[in-house]
């Protein structure tokens, strides 16, 4: 059973000291970006980095030592950009779970990801073409899930940031997502640290939205988007009497706290149990 990953945390690659943090910060997954957070006068060092702490990590050198499990992705460059060719190295890499491509616009900048030997895909939209392309990005061999890039989307678009402006964008990544038949998609960061409320209510509405993660900027933000995609006690609870109606009616539509219980409800239900099962997957 495949655990659920919904928080995504950023480490810079940069900064090696910071890779173990990273994983041991409570996040589903951790990226360690070789893009935006690396000045180019870095990439080639931070990647050399990487190489090296992946291969120390790896149960073939260090079983012993090897941190806990989680699932670790590296956003390289962007295709066409000096130092993509150069990241491919690590899409095979033993320890990568799958590559990061930013700035992805066209199905062909992936098909190179693949051919390297990345596991996984997750395409970075960042840019109107990108958007207009996401059918294809969703569809190209080896993409679980789509990522948004908010921040970077909107500057491209020339549209303001904020909820409301970018709903289209999302809406259309989630819908997307769901007719390819991939996991649902991960939302853009909330660039606010220190501020709980702000990172919760961006979490509940990509959530309420159908997106199935976000993306994290700092290890504080971790907790607060895990608590927010799982389900409550009260939605479980829920579920629970749901599926129990569901089964004493021998599959009759039945009311249940003075609403119709109907098959939509029932396969509702289902999935919410289904999910927090995954959630607690080891």
């Amino acid at each position: 059973m495949d655990r659920i990953v919904r928080s995504f945390l950023f480490v810079p690659g940069d900064r090696p000291e910071r890779f173990d943090k990273a994983c041991a910060a409570g996040a589903d997954a951790v990226i360690v970006d070789l893009e935006d957070a690396v000045a180019p006068v870095a990439k080639d060092l931070a990647r050399a980095n990487l190489a090296a702490w992946l291969s120390a990590r790896h149960p073939a050198h260090h079983p012993a030592h090897r941190p806990a499990h989680r699932p670790l992705f590296v956003r390289i460059n962007c295709a066409g950009s000096a130092w993509f060719r150069d990241d491919l190295a690590l899409c095979g890499h033993p320890g990568v779970s799958g590559i990061v491509l930013p700035k992805a616009e066209r199905a062909a900048d992936l098909a190179a990801l693949a051919d390297a030997g990345a596991p996984t895909i997750l395409p970075l939209v960042e840019s109107a073409l990108g958007l207009w392309n996401a059918a294809d990005l969703a569809r190209a061999p080896r993409v679980r899930r789509l990522l948004f890039g908010a921040i970077d989307f909107s500057l491209d678009a020339g549209i303001e940031e904020g909820h409301e402006p970018l709903l289209y964008a999302r809406s259309q990544l989630v819908l997307v997502s769901r007719v390819a038949g991939i996991e649902a998609p991960v939302d853009g960061v909330t660039t606010a640290l220190d501020d709980p409320a702000v990172v919760r209510a961006d979490t509940l509405r990509a959530r309420a939205l159908g997106f199935g993660g976000k993306l994290c900027i700092h290890p504080k933000q971790v907790g607060f988007v895990n608590d927010a995609f799982a389900p409550t006690a009260a939605e479980l609870a829920w579920a629970g009497r749901v599926m129990a109606a569901a089964e004493a009616s021998d599959g009759a539509a039945v009311a249940l706290d003075g609403r119709m219980v109907d098959r939509p409800v029932i396969l509702l239900a289902r999935r919410m149990l289904e999910e927090a099962a995954r959630r607690r997957a080891p």
